[in-house]
């Protein structure tokens, strides 16, 4: 067995107390779920919004791509602003913001003006997405913080088991409308918590001025990084591969295999779950093994599995065939993304919003691009979904392979 040796733990701020650190897992864990909450409940609804609105399918799935950009923006507007005027502020009205969007989502007469609206509404999200796993930074450092992007995982696995059940049985009784207003309700307690139960992470004298000048050279700065930027695009390529299973598995499990929203519900449920065991088996190792070990061993198995995912979709190998490589590669999500953030953020301790929201752009441009790439092929195939799929998972372990290093303070 091989020993990581120890790792300097950088705590920059007061730890939470251990009845507060479960508090404070469920409400970072409910703002980092946001990204998937919003995508998945409503993909069981997907042919439906295509029926009723008269769009094509390439068109309904611009919505994805619209959400995807607009977290991709927000992020990096929001994480540096608040690095320089705190975690809450810019958290409230991100908040606020998000509710609007699904207000807007949920009357939407058209498929363009529900696109437009879906950027609204992610914009507002990715303040919880940035902020949350800046807050992460400000209180751990090191394996400390690994093992709670690791048990986050908990709490974000989460969403996409609940949100497709969820979205497939509010369409039992609802049409897709129904699904925004629950999304309008989740942000409402999500603000009301945040707003009673969340305090400042981030003391004056850590926040940093959020001057134009001075932002866009911290951001060529991490650009320039290669450490840092190959960890951002191993995730950030990873992320693709998931979004294109994410917007392509609708159509190609329900139209091509058959499956039910129902049952199509069921299935993301159990790669979710896929997502929560491989989680918290990384938080449970990650002291044993190097991070940087475990992020290789979750590169390769995603790539593996991607080829499988193909093989599936060229060779006609039936349903069962598709839905193990996929379950495989979706549950590498849970090995890939904690060892990839940590070890991106390991020394970002005085720019942790900037840092983060790079980070979260390139997982959700990388995503945004995946997107419309798997719809190519039109109706009555799963090729395309394969073959993105496929081709990101391999990007990803090249990514890491060649830019990052295996020394120095970030390396466990």
């Amino acid at each position: 067995m091989t020993i990581a040796p120890e790792r300097v733990e950088e705590t920059v701020a007061p730890r939470p107390s251990t009845t507060g650190r479960a508090r404070f897992v469920l409400i970072l864990g409910g703002l980092s779920a946001f990204g998937p909450l919003s995508i998945d409940m409503y993909l069981p609804a997907l042919p439906q919004m295509a029926g009723e609105l008269r769009a094509a399918d390439a068109t309904v799935q611009l919505t994805l791509s619209a959400f995807i950009i607009g977290l991709a923006i927000g992020q990096l507007i929001l994480g540096p602003l608040s690095d320089a005027i705190g975690r809450r502020k810019p958290l409230v009205a991100g908040l606020a913001l998000y509710m609007v969007g699904s207000i807007l989502c949920a009357v939407a007469p058209s498929a363009e003006l529900l696109i437009a609206a879906r950027g609204v509404q992610a914009f507002g999200a990715a303040a919880g997405i940035v902020i949350a796993r800046a807050t992460v930074r400000d209180f751990y450092s090191g394996t400390a913080m690994t093992k709670f992007f690791s048990l986050l995982m908990l709490v974000n696995g989460l969403a996409p088991i609940l949100a497709p059940i969820i979205g497939g049985q509010i369409l039992n009784w609802t049409s897709w409308r129904g699904v925004f207003v629950c999304l309008t309700v989740f942000g409402a307690i999500l603000l009301a918590v945040v707003f009673f139960l969340l305090p400042e992470p981030l003391p004056e004298e850590r926040r940093t001025p959020a001057r134009f000048g001075s932002v866009l050279r911290k951001y060529a700065s991490l650009l320039r990084d290669r450490s840092f930027l190959g960890y951002a695009l191993a995730s950030g390529l990873m992320f693709g591969s998931l979004f294109a299973y994410i917007s392509g598995s609708s159509f190609a499990l329900q139209g091509v295999y058959g499956l039910s929203p129902q049952a199509y519900s069921l299935v993301f449920g159990l790669n979710g779950i896929g997502i929560v065991l491989v989680g918290q088996l990384n938080g449970r190792i990650v002291g044993r093994f190097p991070e940087r070990t475990l992020l290789t061993v979750g590169l390769v198995i995603a790539a593996v599995a991607g080829f499988g995912v193909l093989a599936a979709t060229v060779l006609d190998l039936g349903l069962i065939g598709l839905l193990i490589p996929l379950f495989v590669l979706v549950s590498s999500i849970g090995m890939v993304a904690p060892n990839a953030s940590s070890l991106a953020l390991a020394e970002q301790a005085r720019s942790a919003g900037s840092a983060s929201a790079l980070l979260g752009v390139l997982q959700f441009v990388v995503g945004g691009l995946a997107t419309p790439l798997v719809g190519l092929g039109g109706p009555g195939t799963a090729v395309p979904m394969g073959i993105v799929m496929a081709g990101f998972g391999v990007l990803a372990l090249l990514a890491f392979g060649t830019m990052t290093r295996p020394s120095g303070a970030s390396v466990a």
